[in-house]
């Protein structure tokens, strides 16, 4: 049988194969995601074509099709029209099945007019690259067996082209919306699969994501890591890149003595940094007015709806919830001043006098709520400034 051009031991052909996977998460993360679907990022067209070439070899995936794709999801997430949600049609389909869905969604020809702007439209990728997409992932088989052997180069090349829709279409699709620690109260259910976002490129810190769709970054947290990101930062430093927007990080100052226009619009841009605090102030009210209540177990496992929308809230649980309400004044309070402070950047039809009015109202019944947790997150928006 043939044995290829170089004669490799096991573990290195292992090795090679990360490798080869690894630039492909490259080319995902990079150029379809940031780059084609969120316009995060302006790429030379050096490495853009280098991405495109790539992804046609070692996926056969057509650019149009998967900014089309994703873009829908981010559109219509966790309803009946986004084409992969866990939460329409279970983890298990989307985990093991996300790329026949994916799949079915790109042949959707009002998804690719609607959400497929903007993408690549010359002349390589009109004759070569969308028309015979099927011809690239051959054309790397013969390599791969031209390289490494007829029985190596064939398993080699089976898993660079299962590794794309497991871990994009299965894991980030599925997981990324059924599992893990969500930084941000998005108004989805997107989480963060892991803090460390190596293995598929930063992709893991998918509720970062969802929360800052158009940002080049997508770690938040100093623990967080975004391989993907150094990429860039890499890319940009080479004058290959240049990054356009980035989620802000929030940043507190002196605190000011009124709730003035700054104060207004940085409290806006952080929002969900806000929401995030908010989050944990509920969970400390919770558990401080549990432990006065009367048959206080009656309420556990409540800490996880306080902080979510009310109608998000599972029909069994509202009784609940609303009997807790009913007998801590302290909690009701503070569950309520939720609502009314998202109201603050959720009008969009408001002018910035009222905005201004509503916020400069909410800080001033927070303070003087008698609620600590209210006082506390009040001084905070006070203390937001402007990046």
């Amino acid at each position: 049988m043939y044995a290829g051009l170089v004669d490799l031991p096991w573990w290195a052909e292992v090795l090679i194969t990360l490798g080869l996977t690894h630039v492909s998460i490259a080319a995902v993360t990079i150029f379809l995601h940031r780059h084609q679907a969120h316009r995060a990022l302006d790429l030379h067209p050096l490495p853009a074509h280098f991405f495109r070439l790539w992804l046609w070899l070692a996926t056969g995936m057509v650019t149009k099709e998967w900014a089309a794709v994703h873009r829908k999801h981010h559109a219509k997430c966790e309803t009946p029209e986004d084409p992969h949600s866990p939460q329409v049609l279970g983890i298990h389909r989307v985990l093991w099945t996300g790329v026949f869905l994916y799949v079915k969604e790109a042949r959707n020809a009002e998804t690719l007019r609607r959400y497929g702007h903007g993408t690549p439209d010359d002349w390589i990728e009109n004759h070569l690259y969308t028309p015979w997409h099927k011809l690239g992932v051959a054309i790397m088989l013969a390599i791969d067996m031209a390289l490494f052997g007829v029985l190596p180069g064939l398993l080699i090349w089976a898993v660079q082209i299962i590794w794309i829709p497991f871990w994009a279409a299965g894991v980030i699709n599925g997981l990324g919306h059924f599992w893990g620690y969500r930084n941000f109260a998005s108004p989805d259910a997107s989480t963060n699969i892991s803090p460390w976002g190596i293995l598929i490129g930063g992709e893991e810190l998918h509720n970062n994501h969802h929360t800052y769709p158009t940002s080049a970054r997508l770690s938040i947290r100093w623990y967080e890591v975004d391989i993907g990101w150094l990429y860039i930062r890499i890319l940009a430093a080479l004058g290959m890149a240049r990054v356009k927007k980035v989620a802000p990080r929030p940043r507190l100052g002196t605190l000011r003595p009124v709730v003035d226009f700054d104060t207004l619009q940085a409290v806006i841009i952080n929002r969900y940094d806000v929401l995030s605090q908010y989050a944990r102030s509920l969970k400390q009210v919770y558990r401080e007015e549990l432990a006065t209540l009367q048959d206080s177990q009656r309420f556990k496992g409540l800490k996880r709806w306080l902080a979510t929308d009310a109608g998000a809230v599972p029909q069994e649980q509202r009784g609940r919830l609303e009997l807790l309400l009913g007998e801590s004044t302290a909690l009701q309070t503070a569950y309520a001043m939720r609502q009314e402070l998202a109201a603050v950047w959720e009008r969009s039809n408001a002018s910035r006098e009222h905005l201004l009015q509503a916020l400069q109202d909410w800080c001033e019944r927070a303070e003087n709520s008698g609620v600590r947790q209210l006082q506390e997150l009040s001084l905070r928006l006070r203390s937001y400034v402007l990046s």
